[in-house]
């Protein structure tokens, strides 16, 4: 729930714009390593789930490493503090250039997700004689039970390497002198709710690890990737998700051969929650079914209801009137720019602040200037007044 104190100061700014409570951030982060640190784990934050300031200062600060999926991401990192040591660089399409700039800034590792990605890896490496540490991400064909659009470990997917390439990738990164395997990585989706399906994922881990056993290769790191979920339906009463069930579920299931360390990288769990997107009642407009409630904040603000039918919790701020059913829209100038259809909500009128719950994870990072509407402010509990 939005502390009085912050609406008071809401109804002063121009809307829309993004809130992040930075206290809750901090006892999600903590709640996450009292249970992953039983186990002796290591978490590395998904950058690309949330880029803000004073969101990645906050984590940085309490020892989390990063994983990033564009160079640009990798000297953000580097510029605002993380050791390059903790940064782990995923994506598909790495460019010549976010490669050297990991090779440069001596990062973690790489997670290669081609055989030839990893000869690029060899040969730029080469260029600057140094060995380049690399994960091979595979596909471990688990179904993660999410949205078609953010599963990415089946084998049909862009992502990863197939079972059926473990031999020819062996055999090459053996015949590579400036690449050196050092784990497996593996992310089979987003959103992710069914403990079961992390179950499932371990036991097709300890199967494709001893794999790399038989075939002399000794891995330092196993890194199962994120994609638990967090609860968009009641953010307020679950605002940190079940990390002891989430990490106890790697725990009993995956074995860990000596010496071999397990990471995760965890985004929307740490972040989704802090985040409020809010935005303006700018017309209410009579529609066949229900009345429409026209905001000032768009699908360029805000893309995940639009893009992936996701479904946030709206509260009015603003009034305690009783419920009533709203379509909430945008201005953008698209059929599509509508956040929720026939949903419960206050009575409201023009200039009534609403809230959108759950908006810490993709939807700043994933704003655009689409009209030419410009990109929104940020603000965070600590700097608010």
């Amino acid at each position: 729930m939005i502390s009085a104190k912050y609406i008071s100061r809401f109804k002063e700014l121009e809307t829309p714009f993004y809130f992040y409570d930075l206290d809750l951030l901090k006892e999600t982060i903590h709640a996450a390593l009292q249970e992953s640190e039983k186990h002796g784990y290591i978490i590395h934050y998904a950058l690309k789930a949330n880029n803000n300031d004073a969101v990645l200062k906050t984590i940085m600060e309490l020892g989390l490493g990063a994983d990033c999926v564009s160079g640009n991401e990798v000297i953000k990192c580097i510029n605002m503090g993380f050791p390059a040591g903790k940064i782990a660089f995923a994506g598909v399409g790495k460019t010549d250039k976010e490669i050297v700039a990991g090779l440069e800034n001596n990062i973690f590792s790489f997670n290669c997700e081609s055989i030839q990605e990893i000869e690029v890896i060899n040969s730029l490496a080469g260029q600057m004689e140094k060995t380049a540490p690399i994960a091979i991400r595979i596909n471990p064909d688990v179904d993660p039970k999410t949205h078609k659009f953010i599963s990415t470990g089946s084998k049909d997917s862009k992502f990863g390497i197939n079972h059926w390439d473990f031999e020819e990738v062996g055999e090459k990164i053996k015949s590579l002198p400036n690449i050196k395997l050092t784990g497996i990585h593996f992310h089979i989706g987003s959103q992710i709710t069914d403990i079961s399906v992390f179950e499932q994922l371990s036991l097709k881990i300890n199967l494709i690890q001893e794999w790399f056993e038989r075939h002399g290769f000794t891995l330092g790191h196993i890194n199962v990737g994120g994609g638990l979920g967090i609860d968009y339906t009641n953010p307020e009463k679950n605002p940190v998700p079940d990390f002891k069930s989430y990490f106890e579920a790697f725990h009993k299931n995956l074995k860990l051969k000596k010496g071999e360390q397990l990471h995760f990288e965890l985004g929307r769990s740490l972040v989704g929650q802090c985040g409020f997107f809010i935005t303006r009642a700018l017309y209410l407009k009579k529609g066949v079914e229900t009345e429409f409630l026209i905001v000032d904040g768009g699908m360029n603000d805000l893309i995940r209801p639009m893009l992936y039918q996701a479904r946030h919790k709206y509260v009015s701020l603003t009034s305690t009137l009783p419920e009533k059913k709203y379509t909430i829209a945008g201005p953008v100038c698209e059929s599509t720019d509508v956040f929720a259809r026939n949903i419960d909500l206050a009575e409201s009128k023009r200039g009534d602040l609403v809230a959108v719950h759950s908006a810490g994870a993709y939807c700043q990072v994933m704003a655009s200037t689409y009209n030419m509407r410009p990109l929104i402010k940020a603000y965070d509990s600590d700097s608010i007044f």
